[in-house]
């Protein structure tokens, strides 16, 4: 049996992931430039990435719902085209107006590709591959995280412009999902009521509701603390360059990609749900020991913490909302934690830099160990009973 890595249709997959990934990891070393260049506060920087996840909110339902009506590759093309166009256009903005319009029109793409790749894994494979290849796919992510900061450092260096130009790879890639990718689509019948009527059923569920709350409060920490935040902590604390910043934020990635890999082996010693919780209590453990930092190489011990918690905690709730969405309506059940998602991008920044206004950038990692006991009590309250599919 050829090793599930090897599958051309996954590898395919990893390339749209790394894509959904690169319009926010490329970007987080350029901050402070961007502070510099435009003259605006630090406060006010995270706007680069809330209005690049704000159109996720309305647009990630519709192209859950077309993708599960028309097709997967229907939807997820046109939108890798537009994020790789309207992504390039960055490096000609002129102003900062300019930037934040161009990055809301790329986020409209974005807002399909992060939920469709996930779909289409779930509709390859089932049971322990599902969740292996979920795992892989998250590795694959976090070495994205790994890698585009790193580069998004080296191109900062020569301009803050730089890092735009990485968008333009999405222009190639929608032509091998068009004419490469051989995935199954679903077979839409019966009338947009009855699937709107169904889906919305199957979303009442205990199991999915949580898994949604997961989602959403997983992405306040990742895009608070985390991705808004520690540039600004590393700058202002240890006066750190662009190259260690992206360094720094690329070592969570490492972790990350090597329990996400161990996803098949993991699920035979423990549950999905334990996992998560053992998660939570990763993401707590690194805000509060992430302001008691002493440099900025000692604060990639924390980070690797936050790195770990991702690497447990990403596959296993993807592929549990997989396993419970029936494939008519994959696309949608992943669309609406893919809005989800993008309400966690989107006010992050925002919720954090009112509590950096007002109580301190120490604050903001308190804040993120608040929301980490979130999701631990709600992974022990409802998701204990959580039985994984059969291999």
């Amino acid at each position: 049996m050829t090793a599930l890595h090897k599958n051309k249709n996954l590898q395919i997959v990893f390339t749209v992931t790394l894509m959904a990934i690169m319009g926010v990891s490329s970007i987080i070393p350029a901050l402070p430039l961007l502070i510099k260049r435009f003259d605006i506060s630090a406060s006010n920087v995270g706007l680069i990435f809330t209005v690049f996840t704000l159109p996720g909110i309305i647009f990630s339902p519709l192209a859950g719902i077309f993708a599960d009506r028309l097709g997967r590759k229907k939807i997820l093309v046109p939108a890798l085209v537009l994020f790789g166009i309207s992504g390039t256009a960055c490096f000609f903005a002129s102003d900062y107006n300019t930037l934040l319009l161009l990055r809301l029109i790329q986020g409209v793409g974005a807002s399909a590709i992060g939920v469709i790749n996930l779909t289409i894994i779930g509709d390859l494979f089932n049971g322990r591959d599902r969740i292996k290849a979920m795992g892989l796919n998250a590795g694959v992510l976090s070495m994205g995280t790994a890698i585009f900061p790193a580069i998004g450092g080296i191109l900062a260096q020569i301009s803050w412009r730089a890092p735009f130009l990485l968008a333009l790879s999405a222009l190639p890639l929608a032509w091998i999902v068009a004419f490469r990718l051989n995935n199954p689509e679903p077979k839409s019948e019966g009338n947009m009521r009855k699937y709107l009527s169904s889906a919305i059923e199957g979303m009442k569920r205990q199991e999915v509701l949580s898994l949604f709350i997961i989602t959403l409060l997983t992405f306040i920490i990742l895009y608070g603390p985390i991705i808004t935040y520690l540039p600004i902590l590393l700058h202002s604390k240890f006066a750190s360059s662009p190259v260690v910043i992206g360094a720094v934020i690329s070592s969570a990635s490492f972790i990350t990609a090597i329990a996400a890999s161990q996803m098949g082996r993991l699920a035979r010693i423990m549950s999905q749900p334990t996992m998560i919780a053992i998660s939570a209590l990763a993401y707590g453990t690194a805000m509060i020991m992430l302001p008691t930092g002493h440099s900025a190489l000692w604060c990639i011990i924390p980070v690797c913490f936050f790195g770990l918690g991702q690497g447990l905690n990403l596959p296993n709730s993807m592929s549990m909302l997989t396993a419970i969405a029936p494939m008519e309506q994959r696309a949608v059940f992943m669309s609406v934690n893919g809005m989800l998602l993008r309400v966690g991008q989107t006010i992050a920044p925002l919720m954090m830099g009112l509590v950096y206004a007002g109580m301190g950038l120490n604050a903001v990692y308190y804040a993120g160990a608040a929301v980490a006991v979130v999701i631990f009590a709600v992974t022990l309250k409802f998701l204990r009973g959580f039985e994984a599919e059969p291999a």
